[in-house]
């Protein structure tokens, strides 16, 4: 049996329904923190159990007869995350899955401004200890673009610090991509970075909005230390802006620029890119 953590968001709820295209439903099973939440799961037939990153016991059960666990990376900005992961980690090993999955983010290293990549390197690291076959899927950022351009539909600009290369995938590509990892004839060992063939640049989106809207989307660079002060001023806590920092001062030196080719073999084609994502957004 495939168990899955975090089938009621957005992502592995999208991968259990690239699943259940591949598998039939009895050999799948989620575990959720609410199962009233995944009722349209068992009644597809999925098996629906109760489970939680800080409940070990409810965990284990809820991975009975799996040989396989995909676990989602824990999202509670106010727990012990690395603690979480450890747990259902250990929580499947005791179950007795041969192989163990996580949703780990490409750029993954200790040594990084942006606080998350420890958190996975620290994960894959008890991965490795655990002695369960483990693959970490590295997938690049995923997430509403809006979140990342700002307000640059009603200013024409995408005004954020200076940033460096990096990998924006789509969540729907990065679930069929981890159901075809799970579901593969050969299994893949270890770190699989899940990747555009071409990192792109703010300037890139500048770019793609232009074009989509037919009007001159500028790319205007800020200083850091002014960007938080901007940030805060409008209402955003100093501690999330710097997070938010963090990350453009890891694309910048590097941490990103890396691509690959295993995500368009998995997915058959190539990713939808930056222009796709953009164009399901309301803009004009």
């Amino acid at each position: 049996m495939i168990i899955v953590t975090g089938a009621t968001g957005i992502l592995n709820g999208a991968t259990v329904d690239h699943l259940l295209k591949r598998v039939p439903p009895h050999h799948v099973g989620v575990s959720v923190r609410d199962p009233t939440h995944a009722t349209h799961l068992a009644d597809r037939g999925v098996r629906v159990r109760q489970g939680s990153y800080d409940d070990p016991t409810a965990l284990r059960h809820s991975f009975t007869d799996a040989e396989q666990v995909l676990l989602v990376s824990s999202s509670d900005l106010t727990a012990d995350v690395v603690a979480q992961h450890h747990r259902a980690i250990d929580a499947a090993v005791a179950a007795g899955a041969q192989r163990i999955l996580y949703t780990s983010a490409h750029g993954t290293a200790f040594d990084t401004p942006y606080p998350p990549l420890a958190i996975h390197a620290a994960t894959e690291q008890h991965l490795s200890a655990s002695g369960v076959a483990w693959t970490s899927l590295r997938n690049g950022f995923y997430g509403d673009p809006a979140q990342l351009l700002g307000a640059w539909q009603e200013t024409g600009v995408i005004a954020m610090p200076a940033d460096g290369p990096f990998s924006w995938v789509d969540r729907r590509d990065a679930a069929e991509a981890a159901a075809a990892i799970i579901t593969a004839d050969e299994p893949y060992e270890g770190p699989v970075d899940l990747t555009l063939l071409e990192p792109v640049t703010l300037a890139d989106f500048a770019a793609s909005a232009s074009e989509l809207t037919g009007r001159q989307i500028d790319r205007v660079v800020v200083d850091d230390e002014t960007w938080v002060s901007d940030a805060t001023a409008s209402g955003v806590p100093e501690a999330a802006a710097r997070f938010t920092l963090s990350m453009f001062q890891a694309t910048r030196s590097g941490h990103f620029s890396g691509s690959d080719s295993t995500l368009s073999r998995l997915l058959g084609r190539k990713p939808r890119s930056i222009t796709d994502q953009l164009k399901d957004l309301d803009i004009r």
